[in-house]
């Protein structure tokens, strides 16, 4: 079938972006090696520098708002 695929008109989807120092990632998507945690109910994503230096609180599943 040849369909034409319309713009949906949303906006473009802002680069992922780490919750604790606000590095950046190169793209839309965040690399293999960040982490994502899910905080009451919203993603929330972390370099690989700061999910090493706190690595003892996401493993005790505790907040990030208490690091």
């Amino acid at each position: 079938m040849d369909e034409e695929t319309k713009d949906s008109g949303a906006p473009a989807a802002a680069p992922v972006r780490c919750a604790c120092c606000g590095a950046s990632a190169d793209g839309r998507t965040p690399p293999a090696t960040w982490l994502c945690s899910v905080e009451n109910g919203s993603r929330r994503y972390f370099c690989e520098a700061c999910a090493r230096t706190h690595i003892r609180a996401v493993e005790g599943r505790l907040d990030s708002d208490l690091w």
